[in-house]
């Protein structure tokens, strides 16, 4: 059965426009960023100056509210989480999240959420997006209009069954990664102390003397005519330490530029901007590739530095505040520029310590192969599903 949002929900409404702070005084009160990640985070909220919450009552997130984002950049809106209580927990809708409650006889709130995620509904809010300079937005009347398949209210349990089963497993996939993880960094510890600190006292050095490092090409849509044409990585394909190469854009490279911007077995992209120093070994995944100017190509000197080391002390730093200067307190978005870069002193440990290293990175990293295999195979049946049910 076809539906509106209007006749599936009683209420849609934007919240309370109450000033926000960042201690933890007052109620806590939802932010944009509370639904990042597609989930409700707890850890994402602001804190509204008030004590007397009995003004605000009807502003008070109840168990299976839907919080939608409706201003935001273009890729964000429409995401939609749900809010389950836990507790007796207090917990304001703030600005900028439309909050649906739905109408229960009809459609069930963990539906829905699904039922937003779907590319058809996705493709119905981009039909109705408004876009200026800083952001995009839809209204909420155009909202209301758009239509939905809602089937029996048991044959929505029956879906929702399914697909948080396989959510499950998914977050059980990615928390086996997670651990994996842990454990390198728990080795890595173990090996080399705190390498922002240098507790162990070892020799450091500047990063130009132990690496060659340079930025990609600069993107120049002008100038492409696909007569030389090369797939490249950007900062987006660069993960901790994997890449992303299912889909890469490509731009023209001509033979001066394929020498100095190729790939190579064991080289090490880091990213300059965003999260500065997110970066993954390359181990040729694609050939030819090449790279754009929003990565750090760095090569290590051979008999001084491993590159399994040199990530994950760019790991161990970008977790304990070690670019912190660089990134400056005021800027909008980090950036660790070449120049940078080249002058960051890097703890040095002796070689056999970083092969011993190597190696069990290299024995985790196959455990971690096998997850990710399952993990991939498990999102592309989640994925398919969604397909079906929602189209």
């Amino acid at each position: 059965m076809v539906k509106t949002i209007d006749e599936c929900f009683f209420q849609i409404q934007n919240g309370a426009n109450i000033k926000q702070g960042d201690v933890d005084d007052g109620f806590p009160i939802t932010r944009i960023e509370t639904t990042a990640n597609d989930k409700f985070n707890r850890d994402r909220m602001g804190y509204a100056g008030i004590t007397d919450i009995s003004k605000y009552e009807s502003y008070v997130l109840e168990d299976g509210d839907l919080l939608m984002s409706h201003i935001n950049s273009v890729q964000y809106l429409g995401r939609t989480v749900l809010y389950v209580k836990e507790a007796d927990e207090t917990i304001i809708h703030g600005m900028n999240l439309l909050r649906l409650k739905a109408r229960r006889n009809i459609i069930d709130p963990s539906y829905a959420r699904y039922c937003f995620y779907g590319h058809s509904f996705r493709s119905k809010i981009s039909n109705i997006t408004k876009k200026s300079v800083n952001q995009a937005s839809f209204a909420v009347k155009d909202l209301k209009q758009i239509k939905i398949e809602v089937p029996s209210l048991s044959e929505q349990d029956q879906i929702v069954k399914i697909l948080d089963g396989i959510q499950n497993l998914i977050q059980m996939r990615n928390d086996e990664l997670s651990a994996l993880d842990d454990l390198i960094k728990a080795r890595f510890v173990e090996l080399f102390g705190d390498v922002v600190l240098n507790d162990k006292h070892w020799e450091t050095q500047e990063f130009s003397k132990v690496t060659d490092s340079r930025l990609g090409k600069m993107l120049d849509a002008k100038r492409q005519t696909g007569q030389s044409s090369f797939p490249y990585l950007a900062n987006a394909n660069v993960q901790w330490f994997r890449f992303e190469v299912d889909c890469l854009n490509e731009m023209d490279f001509n033979e001066a530029e394929q020498k100095e911007f190729a790939l190579e077995e064991g080289d090490l992209l880091v990213c300059e901007g965003g999260e500065i120093g997110r970066c993954a070994i390359w181990h040729n995944q694609v050939q030819p590739c090449f790279f754009q100017k929003a990565l750090h190509r760095v090569r290590c000197k051979q008999g001084t530095i491993l590159p399994d080391y040199l990530a994950w002390w760019f790991k161990f730093n970008c977790e304990n505040n070690g670019f912190t200067a660089i990134e400056g307190a005021k800027a909008t978005i980090a950036h660790l520029p070449g120049a940078k870069l080249k002058k960051l002193r890097v703890v040095i440990p002796p070689l056999s310590l970083q092969n011993q290293f190597a190696d069990f990175v290299t024995q985790v990293d196959k455990s971690k192969a096998a997850v990710q295999k399952a993990l991939d195979e498990t999102q592309l049946l989640f994925d398919s599903l969604m397909q079906e049910y929602f189209g």
